[in-house]
């Protein structure tokens, strides 16, 4: 056997090795989202070290954007996150909201933000940052369908994040699921928000969230709530709906109906 032929056996050899172990460890290191029915699907939590991916249907992207939000808010504890954007995504949808970063439990000062002019850009950065273990996590935004992102561009990441321990965040956008080596793969849609008090304007955020793909357990879809004191998911809340009285003067609407009808 060649000399070139050992190294690379070798090569193979270390990265399986590293595989199998981190496999060990996501069992262990995994952070709950607060959603019972969820975390268990997930066998304790969202694991970290790891690549999970979150798409969305139609003109669902800020809901996807919503839910990656608390996933990180979840996973990066209290330690710097890279978003990397591509300049597409911020001609399409906007900036990202400082204050919608607080309500998901992130502190902006700690979120560094990366434009990237193009895929490939994106990949090599967000590669470079998951090797970074000083990061809590690191955000990759993707959008429509790339061939840039295949296979061998997943499982690089996947590798990544597992030698660091750092967790990544795939939000893709107009884009269909492709095979992968994610952890998670996620469905987003809108859910109707609760009513809220009559000082605010709107109730706390709910999302529509499948679990399509989930390497360890079993798939499943829930309407996961967002309580932002508490900075974590939820099931969703049962507000009692009041009902007006109907007038004393005016007689009940199936009297009238008989009256009519007579």
């Amino acid at each position: 056997m060649s000399g070139a032929r050992r190294s690379a056996l070798a090569t193979l050899r270390s990265q399986i090795e590293r595989i199998e172990t981190a496999e060990v460890v996501h069992q262990r290191d995994r952070i709950t989202l607060g959603h019972s029915e969820a975390d268990s699907a997930l066998k304790g939590g969202l694991a970290r070290a790891a690549i999970h991916e979150v798409f969305c249907e139609g003109r669902q992207g800020t809901s996807a954007t919503g839910f990656v939000m608390g996933l990180a808010g979840r996973v990066s504890a209290h330690r710097p996150l890279l978003w990397v954007r591509q300049d597409f995504s911020e001609i399409e949808t906007g900036a990202l909201s400082m204050s919608g970063l607080a309500e998901f439990g992130l502190d902006p000062r700690r979120v560094v933000m990366v434009r990237a002019a193009d895929v490939e850009s994106a990949l090599r950065t967000s590669a470079d940052a998951l090797a970074c273990d000083a990061l809590g996590a690191v955000v990759l935004e993707l959008w429509g369908e790339t061939r840039q992102f295949d296979l061998v561009a997943s499982r690089k990441l996947t590798l990544a994040a597992q030698a660091s321990g750092v967790t990544g965040l795939l939000l893709r956008m107009a884009a269909q699921p492709l095979p992968s080596t994610a952890e998670t793969r996620w469905m987003l849609r809108a859910a109707h928000s609760p009513p809220g008090p009559v000082s605010s304007a709107w109730g706390a955020p709910r999302f529509d969230a499948e679990l399509l793909r989930n390497r360890h357990g079993p798939c499943g879809r829930w309407i996961m709530e967002w309580k932002c004191d508490e900075c974590q998911f939820s099931e969703p809340s049962t507000y009692s709906q009041p009902v007006a009285a109907a007038p004393a003067h005016r007689p009940d609407s199936a009297v009238l109906w008989e009256r009519r009808t007579a």
